[in-house]
């Protein structure tokens, strides 16, 4: 099983006092959170405002600084339409990118997910699917790419835990029937991020944790930062073994 730290995801700057911004605070945090048992770092990048973005001057620069400082740790960045909605310009965008990462997410939920899919594996990047319906599972079967993937984000969006467990049985059973053998990473958010970091573990998943997944502990009170969130899910992590 195996940790990714997730930093910062699409929320807003000020949404919590650590949440990582600029390039030197996110090799900060990328950095703490190996330290507190990371595998794995996922960074939605930032440009000057803290504003998501998919340019590649903010890219290049955030990943040349995260592999100086962590160059044996995979480094993972978004393509969500949260950084750019223009389907056909984030292509552009990520067809431009002169230094690419570890691995890339890709939700199969939004509009020309496969094309920039397919772009990705054909630049020898790592494709981890983001899938947040047994829709989205359908169309990574349907794709005929299901096989080039590196892994399957499984990551149901309901507020309740028992509507989120319903919605990740049912994208499993998707790919239990497709017969798709992807290693599977589950994760909640907010109110569910624990009680489903749980149960990853209990069925021996990948998990990630950090503060885009969640602003607090499990017992609900606000957590100073990523490398405390880790270091609580690598004690569950070690207590579920």
């Amino acid at each position: 099983m195996r940790i990714v730290a997730c930093l910062n995801g699409d929320r807003r700057p000020g949404a919590h006092p650590a949440l990582p911004v600029s390039p030197e605070r996110i090799v900060a945090d990328a950095r703490a959170a190996v330290a507190a048992g990371a595998d794995e770092v996922h960074v939605h990048p930032r440009d000057g405002g803290g504003a998501e973005s998919l340019e590649p001057q903010v890219v290049t620069p955030l990943l040349r600084l995260l592999r100086a400082e962590l160059p044996d740790v995979p480094v993972s960045f978004t393509t969500a339409l949260s950084a750019e909605p223009d389907p056909v310009r984030r292509y552009d965008l990520v067809q431009r990118w002169s230094a690419l990462p570890f691995s890339a997410t890709v939700n199969l939920h939004e509009p020309g997910s496969v094309e920039v899919a397919r772009l990705l594996i054909d630049r020898r990047v790592a494709v981890e699917a983001g899938v947040w319906t047994p829709d989205a599972a359908r169309i990574l079967v349907a794709s005929g790419l299901a096989g080039d993937f590196s892994r399957v984000l499984v990551e149901p969006t309901q507020a309740t835990t028992e509507d989120a467990l319903h919605n990740a049985s049912a994208i499993d059973a998707v790919l239990d029937r497709a017969e798709l053998e992807l290693p599977r990473l589950l994760h909640g958010r907010d109110a569910t991020a624990w009680p489903v970091l749980d149960t990853a573990l209990a069925a021996g998943r990948d998990v990630r944790i950090g503060l885009e997944d969640t602003l607090r502990d499990s017992e609900n009170n606000e957590v100073d930062g990523n490398a405390a969130l880790v270091a609580l899910a690598t004690a569950r992590m070690s207590a579920a073994a």
